[in-house]
Protein backbone atom coordinates (compact mmCIF):
# COMPACT_ATOMS: atom_id res chain seq x y z
CA UNK A 1 0.00 0.00 0.00
CA UNK A 2 1.07 3.56 -0.68
CA UNK A 3 2.47 5.31 2.38
CA UNK A 4 0.81 8.44 3.69
CA UNK A 5 1.87 11.67 5.38
CA UNK A 6 -0.03 14.50 7.01
CA UNK A 7 1.01 18.14 7.23
CA UNK A 8 -0.46 20.33 9.97
CA UNK A 9 0.43 23.89 9.06
CA UNK A 10 -0.67 27.25 7.68
CA UNK A 11 -1.65 28.03 4.11
CA UNK A 12 0.65 30.15 1.91
CA UNK A 13 -1.48 31.64 -0.87
CA UNK A 14 1.64 32.29 -2.99
CA UNK A 15 2.42 28.56 -2.99
CA UNK A 16 6.06 28.58 -1.92
CA UNK A 17 5.80 27.62 1.75
CA UNK A 18 3.35 26.19 4.27
CA UNK A 19 0.69 23.68 3.31
CA UNK A 20 1.24 24.20 -0.41
CA UNK A 21 4.98 23.49 -0.25
CA UNK A 22 4.37 20.54 2.07
CA UNK A 23 1.87 18.86 -0.25
CA UNK A 24 4.12 19.32 -3.28
CA UNK A 25 7.13 17.99 -1.40
CA UNK A 26 5.37 14.96 0.04
CA UNK A 27 3.89 14.08 -3.34
CA UNK A 28 7.23 14.39 -5.12
CA UNK A 29 8.79 12.23 -2.40
CA UNK A 30 6.40 9.40 -3.15
CA UNK A 31 3.73 9.45 -0.46
CA UNK A 32 0.04 10.31 -0.41
CA UNK A 33 -0.18 13.78 1.15
CA UNK A 34 -2.95 15.13 3.41
CA UNK A 35 -3.35 18.41 5.25
CA UNK A 36 -4.82 20.07 8.32
CA UNK A 37 -4.86 23.86 7.96
CA UNK A 38 -4.14 25.84 11.13
CA UNK A 39 -4.28 29.31 9.60
CA UNK A 40 -4.73 31.22 6.38
CA UNK A 41 -2.00 33.69 5.52
CA UNK A 42 -2.04 36.53 3.04
CA UNK A 43 1.57 36.51 1.88
CA UNK A 44 3.86 36.50 -1.10
CA UNK A 45 7.59 36.49 -1.73
CA UNK A 46 7.95 39.98 -0.25
CA UNK A 47 6.23 39.44 3.08
CA UNK A 48 3.24 38.44 5.19
CA UNK A 49 0.29 40.84 5.16
CA UNK A 50 -2.16 39.00 7.36
CA UNK A 51 -2.92 35.83 9.32
CA UNK A 52 -6.38 34.37 9.95
CA UNK A 53 -6.39 31.55 12.50
CA UNK A 54 -8.49 28.42 12.17
CA UNK A 55 -10.69 27.82 15.24
CA UNK A 56 -9.06 25.16 17.47
CA UNK A 57 -12.15 22.93 17.44
CA UNK A 58 -12.12 22.88 13.65
CA UNK A 59 -8.43 21.93 13.63
CA UNK A 60 -9.34 19.01 15.89
CA UNK A 61 -12.16 18.03 13.55
CA UNK A 62 -9.81 18.05 10.56
CA UNK A 63 -7.33 15.84 12.42
CA UNK A 64 -10.03 13.41 13.51
CA UNK A 65 -11.29 13.05 9.93
CA UNK A 66 -7.82 12.24 8.63
CA UNK A 67 -6.83 9.79 11.35
CA UNK A 68 -10.20 8.00 11.30
CA UNK A 69 -10.06 7.28 7.59
CA UNK A 70 -6.53 7.43 6.10
CA UNK A 71 -4.14 7.14 9.03
CA UNK A 72 -0.86 8.94 8.29
CA UNK A 73 2.42 7.04 8.53
CA UNK A 74 4.15 10.31 9.43
CA UNK A 75 3.09 13.78 10.55
CA UNK A 76 4.83 17.07 9.83
CA UNK A 77 3.86 20.06 11.97
CA UNK A 78 4.67 23.54 10.74
CA UNK A 79 3.06 26.88 11.53
CA UNK A 80 0.69 26.65 14.51
CA UNK A 81 0.44 30.31 15.49
CA UNK A 82 -1.27 30.36 18.90
CA UNK A 83 -1.07 28.55 22.22
CA UNK A 84 -4.71 27.46 21.89
CA UNK A 85 -4.09 25.90 18.49
CA UNK A 86 -0.92 24.19 19.70
CA UNK A 87 -2.79 22.70 22.65
CA UNK A 88 -5.54 21.45 20.30
CA UNK A 89 -3.03 19.80 17.95
CA UNK A 90 -1.11 18.21 20.81
CA UNK A 91 -4.27 16.82 22.40
CA UNK A 92 -5.30 15.07 19.18
CA UNK A 93 -1.78 13.77 18.57
CA UNK A 94 -1.98 12.11 21.98
CA UNK A 95 -5.46 10.78 21.35
CA UNK A 96 -4.57 9.27 17.97
CA UNK A 97 -1.10 8.09 19.10
CA UNK A 98 0.52 9.72 16.07
CA UNK A 99 3.86 8.31 14.93
CA UNK A 100 6.89 9.75 13.16
CA UNK A 101 6.08 13.32 14.17
CA UNK A 102 8.42 15.95 12.70
CA UNK A 103 8.07 19.42 14.22
CA UNK A 104 9.32 22.40 12.24
CA UNK A 105 9.08 25.16 14.89
CA UNK A 106 7.99 27.89 12.48
CA UNK A 107 8.36 31.26 14.19
CA UNK A 108 9.58 33.66 11.50
CA UNK A 109 9.05 33.66 7.73
CA UNK A 110 11.94 34.02 5.26
CA UNK A 111 10.81 37.62 4.77
CA UNK A 112 11.33 38.29 8.50
CA UNK A 113 7.65 38.45 9.46
CA UNK A 114 6.56 36.83 12.73
CA UNK A 115 4.38 33.75 12.29
CA UNK A 116 3.55 33.08 15.93
CA UNK A 117 1.81 35.03 18.65
CA UNK A 118 2.56 35.65 22.31
CA UNK A 119 2.51 32.45 24.34
CA UNK A 120 2.89 30.18 21.31
CA UNK A 121 6.58 29.44 21.90
CA UNK A 122 6.04 28.30 25.47
CA UNK A 123 3.08 26.18 24.41
CA UNK A 124 5.19 24.64 21.65
CA UNK A 125 7.84 23.67 24.20
CA UNK A 126 5.33 22.26 26.67
CA UNK A 127 2.77 20.65 24.37
CA UNK A 128 4.29 19.76 20.99
CA UNK A 129 7.97 18.98 21.43
CA UNK A 130 7.32 16.03 23.79
CA UNK A 131 5.46 14.35 20.88
CA UNK A 132 8.25 14.92 18.35
CA UNK A 133 10.49 12.24 16.93
CA UNK A 134 12.45 15.10 15.37
CA UNK A 135 12.47 18.88 15.68
CA UNK A 136 14.09 20.93 12.88
CA UNK A 137 14.97 24.46 14.09
CA UNK A 138 17.02 26.95 12.11
CA UNK A 139 19.61 28.95 14.02
CA UNK A 140 17.29 31.69 15.39
CA UNK A 141 14.71 29.09 16.40
CA UNK A 142 17.36 26.91 18.04
CA UNK A 143 18.57 29.92 20.01
CA UNK A 144 15.05 30.46 21.34
CA UNK A 145 14.51 26.79 22.19
CA UNK A 146 17.94 26.32 23.78
CA UNK A 147 18.09 29.73 25.42
CA UNK A 148 21.61 30.45 24.19
CA UNK A 149 23.39 32.22 21.34
CA UNK A 150 24.71 30.24 18.36
CA UNK A 151 27.62 31.61 16.35
CA UNK A 152 29.84 28.56 15.74
CA UNK A 153 29.59 24.83 15.06
CA UNK A 154 30.46 24.23 18.71
CA UNK A 155 27.48 26.37 19.69
CA UNK A 156 25.27 24.26 17.42
CA UNK A 157 26.47 21.11 19.17
CA UNK A 158 25.67 22.54 22.59
CA UNK A 159 22.26 23.87 21.55
CA UNK A 160 21.19 20.66 19.83
CA UNK A 161 22.12 18.61 22.89
CA UNK A 162 20.27 20.99 25.18
CA UNK A 163 17.10 20.83 23.09
CA UNK A 164 17.27 17.06 22.65
CA UNK A 165 17.79 16.37 26.33
CA UNK A 166 15.08 18.83 27.39
CA UNK A 167 12.33 17.23 25.29
CA UNK A 168 13.59 13.72 24.57
CA UNK A 169 13.62 14.10 20.80
CA UNK A 170 16.12 14.10 17.98
CA UNK A 171 17.19 17.56 16.77
CA UNK A 172 18.22 18.67 13.30
CA UNK A 173 19.87 22.05 13.82
CA UNK A 174 20.01 23.75 10.42
CA UNK A 175 23.15 25.81 9.86
CA UNK A 176 22.17 27.47 6.62
CA UNK A 177 20.64 30.54 8.24
CA UNK A 178 23.91 32.04 9.43
CA UNK A 179 26.36 29.34 10.48
CA UNK A 180 28.41 27.10 8.12
CA UNK A 181 26.16 27.46 5.06
CA UNK A 182 24.31 24.24 4.17
CA UNK A 183 25.75 22.01 6.90
CA UNK A 184 23.15 20.64 9.30
CA UNK A 185 23.67 18.85 12.61
CA UNK A 186 21.60 15.87 13.76
CA UNK A 187 21.59 15.10 17.48
CA UNK A 188 20.04 11.76 18.32
CA UNK A 189 20.37 9.59 21.45
CA UNK A 190 23.54 11.38 22.53
CA UNK A 191 25.19 11.02 19.11
CA UNK A 192 26.03 13.77 16.62
CA UNK A 193 25.96 13.45 12.83
CA UNK A 194 26.92 16.25 10.44
CA UNK A 195 25.17 16.42 7.08
CA UNK A 196 27.42 18.43 4.82
CA UNK A 197 25.62 20.20 2.00
CA UNK A 198 26.75 22.11 -1.06
CA UNK A 199 26.08 25.81 -1.17
CA UNK A 200 23.79 26.74 -4.06
CA UNK A 201 23.90 30.39 -5.09
CA UNK A 202 20.16 30.93 -5.28
CA UNK A 203 18.49 33.85 -3.49
CA UNK A 204 15.06 32.21 -3.84
CA UNK A 205 14.75 30.26 -0.60
CA UNK A 206 11.10 30.83 0.32
CA UNK A 207 9.82 27.70 2.03
CA UNK A 208 13.10 25.83 2.50
CA UNK A 209 12.31 24.90 6.10
CA UNK A 210 8.82 23.67 5.22
CA UNK A 211 10.21 21.67 2.32
CA UNK A 212 13.01 20.01 4.27
CA UNK A 213 10.82 18.91 7.17
CA UNK A 214 8.12 17.62 4.81
CA UNK A 215 10.65 15.62 2.82
CA UNK A 216 12.00 14.11 6.04
CA UNK A 217 8.47 13.15 7.14
CA UNK A 218 7.74 11.60 3.73
CA UNK A 219 10.84 9.43 3.90
CA UNK A 220 10.11 8.38 7.47
CA UNK A 221 6.65 7.34 6.28
CA UNK A 222 8.29 5.13 3.65
CA UNK A 223 10.34 3.35 6.32
CA UNK A 224 13.74 5.00 5.96
CA UNK A 225 15.78 5.58 9.10
CA UNK A 226 16.02 9.09 10.51
CA UNK A 227 19.54 9.49 9.16
CA UNK A 228 18.54 8.25 5.71
CA UNK A 229 15.46 10.46 5.72
CA UNK A 230 17.52 13.57 6.51
CA UNK A 231 20.03 12.81 3.77
CA UNK A 232 17.35 12.11 1.18
CA UNK A 233 15.54 15.31 2.16
CA UNK A 234 18.72 17.35 1.82
CA UNK A 235 19.37 15.86 -1.61
CA UNK A 236 15.82 16.73 -2.67
CA UNK A 237 16.01 20.33 -1.48
CA UNK A 238 19.39 20.77 -3.18
CA UNK A 239 17.81 19.69 -6.46
CA UNK A 240 14.85 22.03 -5.96
CA UNK A 241 17.20 24.96 -5.33
CA UNK A 242 19.55 24.04 -8.17
CA UNK A 243 16.64 24.16 -10.64
CA UNK A 244 16.89 27.97 -10.26
CA UNK A 245 13.20 28.80 -10.44
CA UNK A 246 12.89 32.59 -10.38
CA UNK A 247 9.41 33.88 -9.53
CA UNK A 248 8.24 36.89 -7.57
CA UNK A 249 9.79 40.16 -6.49
CA UNK A 250 11.25 38.95 -3.20
CA UNK A 251 12.78 35.69 -1.96
CA UNK A 252 10.99 33.39 -4.37
CA UNK A 253 9.94 29.75 -4.16
CA UNK A 254 11.91 26.68 -5.15
CA UNK A 255 10.96 24.32 -7.97
CA UNK A 256 9.41 21.50 -5.96
CA UNK A 257 8.61 19.61 -9.16
CA UNK A 258 12.17 19.75 -10.58
CA UNK A 259 12.30 15.95 -10.81
CA UNK A 260 8.82 15.44 -12.23
CA UNK A 261 8.89 13.39 -15.41
CA UNK A 262 6.22 12.20 -17.79
CA UNK A 263 3.77 13.15 -20.46
CA UNK A 264 2.05 15.91 -18.52
CA UNK A 265 5.24 17.90 -17.96
CA UNK A 266 6.43 17.89 -21.56
CA UNK A 267 5.32 20.44 -24.09
CA UNK A 268 3.97 23.98 -24.10
CA UNK A 269 0.45 24.58 -25.37
CA UNK A 270 0.50 27.07 -28.24
CA UNK A 271 -2.91 26.62 -29.86
CA UNK A 272 -6.33 25.24 -29.03
CA UNK A 273 -7.99 23.43 -31.92
CA UNK A 274 -11.71 22.83 -32.34
CA UNK A 275 -11.06 19.10 -32.39
CA UNK A 276 -10.11 19.44 -28.70
CA UNK A 277 -6.51 18.44 -29.38
CA UNK A 278 -3.60 20.52 -28.15
CA UNK A 279 -0.76 21.50 -30.45
CA UNK A 280 2.38 21.14 -28.36
CA UNK A 281 5.76 22.67 -28.74
CA UNK A 282 8.55 20.37 -27.49
CA UNK A 283 10.54 21.81 -24.58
Amino acid sequence: MKKTALTIAGSDCSGGAGIQADLKTMTLNGVYAMSVITALTAQNTTGVRGILETPPEFVKEQMDCVFADIRPDAVKIGMVPTAQLIEAVAERLRFHKAQNVVVDPVMVATSGASLSFQGAVEALKKELLPHALLVTPNIPEAEILAGCGIKTEEDMLAAAKKIGEAWGCAVLCKGGHRVNDANDLLYKDGQYTWFRGRRIENPNTHGTGCTLSSAIAANLAKGFSLEESVQRAKDYISGALAAMLDLGQGSGPMDHAFDLQGEFKRGVAIKWKKSAHLCLRTD
